[in-house]
């Protein structure tokens, strides 16, 4: 009795990582993936981008009769 007492004891000290450990680890990581890519596509729902990309710059009146304006400083 007191032989398995003593091996279990020493066993205690000497823990190994193995599959199973890896098997956890990779699906969290594996989950925390899918988990982000899913809130990305869900925030571009919500926050679209900003106006000004949206947006074209109008040529104003002076492009409808095909004269630019002068520039200042006579450039």
């Amino acid at each position: 009795m007191t032989y398995l007492a003593a091996g279990s004891a020493s066993s205690l000290g000497n823990v190994v990582s193995g599959t199973l450990g890896f098997l956890v680890v990779a699906g969290m990581g594996l989950a925390l993936f899918f988990l982000l890519r899913s809130m990305n596509k869900q925030l571009r729902k919500v926050a679209p981008g900003p106006a000004w990309r949206e947006e074209t710059p109008d040529p104003g009146p002076a492009a409808a009769d095909g004269v630019t304006p002068a520039r200042p400083g006579g450039a």
